[in-house]
């Protein structure tokens, strides 16, 4: 069966570089922060916990933000201004796994750290490190709780998979292969999304992993098959926009969501149902870590160290859902929103 693929992508544009004023001396160290967008509560969190860490260290904090997901141009334009302002690190979450890695090889030649956050470039070595989710297994995880939901109707299951943009960088084709994996596909390619042909996979769409490019996305897929059951999603405001498409279909009930994030809203919808299981990421964490990784290069140049067997620092995933299966550890919805970001 040849995927479908469709284009649900968002047109606003709610946000363009930005800088945070120096608020230390002159003589302090200088770290740049750029993430994908500064709208999206994952990396509205992530921003909260690299200004708090370089507060506690005295570390000074830039921060830029694209435009829109895949805005690479805009990233950029930031890591020049990073490289000619002095800053001795840079932590980015990439549009681009691929386009972006030149001007990172230029930031590292001019001696800067370069550490990426939750999304590593293509290759990962390209940087000097990653911080991030094992964004395969986050994917792998809702993907065996799915199939372990479903039981012996995994095999008549309908899938529509919404993913992040055409460009297939290293946290979309993550995801989505290691939820495929887990369901038990044949992914082929592990770097390619859509060359599977399982009968089973109803469409892929793309959605700027924000509420209207999952409401959109959904929608599309549910004119190819209205009886779409499960339903795949890069993040958690993506699920949100699924979930008004399916309910305005009247499948509420019927179809399974699953998702990866983490967030509090996220956490909190799978208690009211809206979404059956999502792998819990910790930005915070990977914020806070880079800010104190910087400041250490700066001091000692010593750069940071992977976890052992990757090829990044792992900051951990957990399984959140309140239908619990067999042989698969998990935590509920109430124990998610102790732990939860957003």
């Amino acid at each position: 069966m040849k995927t479908v693929f469709v284009s649900a992508i968002s047109g606003a544009v709610l946000s363009a570089v930005t800088m945070a004023a120096p608020t230390h001396a002159a003589d302090a160290i200088t770290a740049c922060l750029i993430t994908k967008t500064e709208v999206n509560p994952f990396f509205v969190k992530m921003k909260e916990g690299a200004s708090a860490k370089a507060k506690e260290l005295g570390v000074n904090l830039m921060t830029f933000a694209g435009k829109q997901d895949g805005d690479a141009d805009t990233q950029i334009a930031a890591i020049e201004s990073c490289i000619g302002s002095g800053a001795k690190g840079i932590l980015l979450t990439p549009n681009d796994s691929s386009a972006l890695v030149p001007i990172i090889t230029k930031a590292r030649e001019a001696g800067l750290l370069t550490i990426m956050l939750d999304t590593p470039l293509d290759p990962a070595n390209a940087a000097d490190a990653t911080f991030a989710t094992d964004n395969f297994k986050a994917g792998e995880l809702v993907g065996k709780w799915a199939a372990g939901k479903l039981g012996a109707e995994a095999q008549n299951a309908k899938i529509a998979l919404l993913n992040l943009n055409a460009q297939e960088i290293t946290v979309d084709y993550m995801r989505n292969q290691g939820f495929l994996k887990g369901f038990g596909i044949d992914i082929k390619n592990p770097t390619d999304i859509g060359d599977e042909d399982d009968p089973r996979i109803i469409g892929n769409a793309v959605t700027n992993a924000n509420e209207e490019g999952g409401r959109t996305g959904m929608e599309s897929l549910l004119q190819i098959d209205p009886e779409i059951n499960l339903v795949y999603t890069i993040n958690e405001p993506t699920a949100a926009g699924a979930y008004e498409a399916i309910k305005a279909a009247g499948r509420q009930g019927k179809v399974t969501v699953v998702s990866v994030d983490g967030g509090c809203p996220g956490v909190a919808n799978i208690k009211e149902g809206v979404i059956g299981a999502t792998s819990m990421q910790f930005p915070l964490l990977m914020a806070s870590m880079g800010v104190e990784a910087i400041k250490a290069f700066a001091e000692t140049g010593k750069k940071p160290e992977v976890t052992p067997g990757l090829d990044f620092f792992n900051t951990g995933v957990e399984l959140i859902t309140d239908q619990p299966v067999d042989g698969l550890p998990s935590m509920t919805s109430e124990e998610g929103l102790k732990k939860c970001w957003g």
